[in-house]
């Protein structure tokens, strides 16, 4: 025999379950200022999640940067820290080298960034252990230098 409470238990378990199976997880990243001397005053956050379209979305809400566009990239290493290359210093050099460019990141002439950016080509589980950095150009990987003219200039930790 049919029993109503026996079918609607089903359906909350059913829910419950396909719930379990798509994420909702976001990170929030603290961003901060990062020289080569070492990390600085905090800039803000950024909201990383899920994309609507699939990847992942980049929600700034950052201030007291320069103005304009920036280089905007995931890093291999869960650092913000200093190191020194060729005996020269350069800021938030522990976070390793570039994994991958997103879409750039802009600066209005106050100094804020909160217009969102989505990364098709990453997911969530890509980032965990990872650092968030904010270049002072634009250039794309490969095009960093020593002496800084793409130099990073801000800093965050997946964690």
């Amino acid at each position: 025999m049919f029993n109503k409470v026996s079918a609607l238990s089903g359906i909350v378990v059913v829910t419950a379950m396909l719930s379990a199976c798509t994420s909702n997880e976001s990170y929030t990243v603290v961003v901060n200022q990062v020289s080569p001397t070492g990390v600085g005053a905090e800039l803000g956050t950024v909201t990383v999640s899920e994309a609507s379209g699939g990847g992942v979305q980049f929600t700034p809400n950052l201030y007291d940067l320069p103005p304009g566009e920036h280089g905007f990239r995931v890093h291999e290493n869960p650092s913000c820290e200093p190191g020194s290359k060729n005996d020269l210093m350069l800021a938030a050099l522990a976070a390793g080298g570039p994994l991958d460019d997103l879409p750039g990141l802009t600066v209005d002439d106050k100094g804020f960034s909160t217009v969102p950016v989505v990364a098709k080509n990453l997911k969530l589980t890509d980032l965990k252990g990872r650092s968030l950095v904010i270049h002072s150009g634009t250039a794309v990987i490969g095009n960093n230098t020593p002496e800084g003219v793409d130099s990073r200039i801000a800093c965050g930790v997946f964690k």
